[in-house]
């Protein structure tokens, strides 16, 4: 699990692909790896990656076939920079809102505009996830724990404050670009419970419980 709290921006030193996936070595910046262990989770965009190799100011990530059906990490290329978050800990203060770091769809970036000291971002989403998103709540943009400030027909709006955008890779966006897009797991939870009397349920087994039973049982008798 994830706070959405970005802690370094990162830059993609390989890409090694493979018949079907591939691999990632990724300089961390000034995130400290003092305290990270092979197998440990590190959030890349906003995607859950497993450390594989320490190499120095670096980690090795393998990237499933699965996971790059359901992102754009097959876009990355050598030089492309990534907001990183590690896994929080017990310890760990949850300064914006629980994040799993399994991305939901990939949006993207319809219009960019300023607004005041920000700026506002207006997302297009897949339509699918529309339900989730709600004017005031959390989502997480490539990594990044945002408020809704409005909703839209085609997804929603973001203003991106000058500390947000000094602190990730928002302010490389342009018209266009795709997003990591994750719900807040809450509202997929929700749905679950509401919906949950809604799934049918198995056939029951005819009961075994008739005349035939009950005269053999000498409870009755034929008529």
């Amino acid at each position: 699990m994830f706070t959405g709290i970005i802690e370094a921006i990162g830059r993609i030193d390989k890409v090694v692909r493979q018949t079907h996936d591939l691999s990632l070595v990724i300089d961390v910046g000034q995130l400290c790896l003092g305290d990270v262990q092979l197998g440990d989770s590190i959030a890349v965009n906003g995607v859950c990656l497993t450390v594989v190799s320490l190499l120095g100011n670096a980690f090795e990530a393998d990237v499933s076939i699965e996971s790059l059906g359901n992102t754009n990490i097959g876009a990355f290329t050598v030089g492309s920079r990534v907001n990183l978050e590690k896994a929080l800990t017990l310890s760990t203060r949850l300064g914006g809102h629980m994040v799993s770091g399994h991305v939901d769809g990939v949006g993207h970036v319809a219009r960019i505009t300023k607004d005041g000291r920000s700026t506002r971002y207006d997302i297009d989403a897949p339509a699918e996830l529309h339900k989730y998103i709600a004017a005031k709540g959390s989502i997480t943009v490539d990594g990044v724990s945002l408020t809704v400030t409005a909703l839209r027909p085609e997804g929603f709006s973001l203003n991106i404050v000058p500390h947000t955008a000094g602190n990730t890779i928002i302010p490389e966006y342009l018209v266009g670009t795709s997003l990591h897009l994750e719900v807040d797991v809450i509202a997929r939870y929700t749905e679950r419970l509401l919906n949950a009397g809604s799934v049918s349920k198995p056939s029951e087994p005819a009961s075994a419980l008739d005349k035939d039973f009950l005269y053999a049982h000498g409870f009755t008798g034929r008529h």
